[in-house]
């Protein structure tokens, strides 16, 4: 636990919540999302931006009433006892942050390599992305302090470049381009394609919850986690909206999907030239490091927190920093093995399946205890199906190797999870 002297203040909470949310989120899934909502792409985003507020709900009301370094975990205990249900959905959200670390770690090498055409490289793209995870695990190791430092000055870099280009490109549609709808191919809204691109835009708030687990190290946290998270999630809703008209009115959807995991760069061409690409590669360069150095930080904190509850294994006790270890180590393996669109997917399924355990424990066991009010949840699970179901479908058709990848990998969790609660019943 941090001393008094090191704890994280609402400015810093706020820093790496939007670390991690400003990042991957945008940088890499406009693309896939156009992909499946056409030109509504920039409606997903906004729909995504609801179902994260409403989920939200139930984690501000947990965490503002028993604050601690574990967050989702301890709400699982609580909610289901010490066993395998718990340890098992807490091992998904944790193998979910682990992926949205890999898609960081991708998307900073694949915008990287984008002013040298090197973009689809992939030998150079993991590589890059591996040392992005190794550089970040690093300066974690410093502490505390550092990692708030830099975050707050990362994030105040990453908004204000994004809102400037954002904004730059819209006053130009306005004033020299042919108006917002340009680009549009005049097909009509696909409901299905909507719903299923807002599961994907989901990712890109779901970085809230890593909020939730700075609960040891943050001042006042039964006021600031929920201020945070909030404000956290008010500002990526803008920027987000910002971007993903402005790409729209650029390039357009189909524009997005061609240039697919550096759409970004890619919409600042027509109106910036050379210069506004770089300017693009510059900023993604930096939201996705301190996406990385925020969610190693956080979502290292959660692994510790399961390793105290025994739900997760250990390294030898000679071994230090164990959490951090593990968790950069798992992100580099995904990062080697799956690509962009693989990894978006296998961490949106395990990402919703783990929220609706949380919405329906929070439900049954919780709702007196933590004082909240049940439609929220009750709605949050209603949507969580309505998004998840249509693009698990679109997913089955189109990609049925990641789905069985993720399939198989939640499988693997419950049954070490079943292995681990008999062997610490008999000990």
């Amino acid at each position: 636990m941090a001393s008094r002297t090191d704890k994280i203040s609402l400015i810093g909470s706020v820093s790496l919540g939007t670390g991690v949310m400003i990042g991957a989120g945008i940088f890499a899934l406009v693309g896939q999302v156009a992909e499946f909502a056409g030109d509504f792409f920039p409606l997903a985003f906004l729909l995504g931006a609801i179902v994260a507020a409403v989920s939200s709900y139930s984690y501000i009301r947990y965490s503002s009433v028993n604050p601690s370094a574990g967050g989702i975990a301890m709400l699982l205990k609580d909610a289901y006892g010490p066993g395998v249900v718990a340890g098992s959905f807490s091992l998904f959200m944790y193998v979910s942050m682990v992926v949205a670390e890999s898609l960081l770690a991708r998307t900073f090498g694949t915008y990287l390599l984008r002013p040298f055409g090197l973009q689809d490289s992939v030998i150079l793209v993991p590589i890059l992305g591996v040392a992005a995870i190794a550089t970040a695990a690093i300066v974690n190791f410093v502490g505390n302090t550092l990692v708030e430092r830099s975050a707050t000055i990362t994030a105040v870099a990453k908004i204000l470049g994004i809102a400037v280009l954002a904004i730059a490109g819209l006053i130009g549609v306005a004033v020299g381009g042919d108006g917002f709808l340009a680009q549009s191919s005049g097909d009509s809204i696909s409901i299905v394609g909507v719903l299923a691109g807002t599961t994907l835009c989901v990712l890109a708030y779901k970085g809230f919850t890593t909020i939730t687990n700075q609960g040891d190290d943050l001042r006042d946290p039964k006021r600031n986690i929920a201020r945070s998270i909030l404000i956290s999630l008010a500002i990526c809703t803008v920027l987000y909206l910002l971007i993903t008209v402005s790409v729209s009115s650029s390039i357009g959807a189909s524009g997005a999907v061609d240039a697919r995991n550096y759409a970004l760069a890619q919409a600042a061409e027509p109106f910036f030239g050379a210069w506004g690409v770089g300017i693009t590669v510059a900023i993604a360069v930096v939201a996705t490091l301190s996406g990385l150095l925020a969610s190693l930080y956080s979502v290292s904190r959660l692994y510790g927190m399961l390793q105290e509850m025994k739900q997760a294994p250990s390294l030898p006790k000679s071994v230090p920093h164990q959490p951090m270890i593990i968790t950069a180590g798992l992100a580099i393996l995904v990062t080697v093995f799956l690509d962009l669109s693989q990894i978006a997917s296998m961490g949106v399924f395990l990402y919703l399946t783990m929220d609706m355990a949380v919405q329906w424990g929070v439900i049954r066991r919780l709702r007196d205890k933590i004082e909240a009010r049940m439609w929220l949840p009750v709605l949050t699970i209603v949507l969580d199906l309505v998004i998840l179901i249509p693009f698990a479908v679109l997913k089955i058709q189109s990609d049925l190797f990641t789905v069985i990848v993720a399939a198989v990998v939640a499988a693997a969790i419950v049954v070490a999870q079943v292995v681990t609660v008999r062997m610490r019943s008999q000990n």
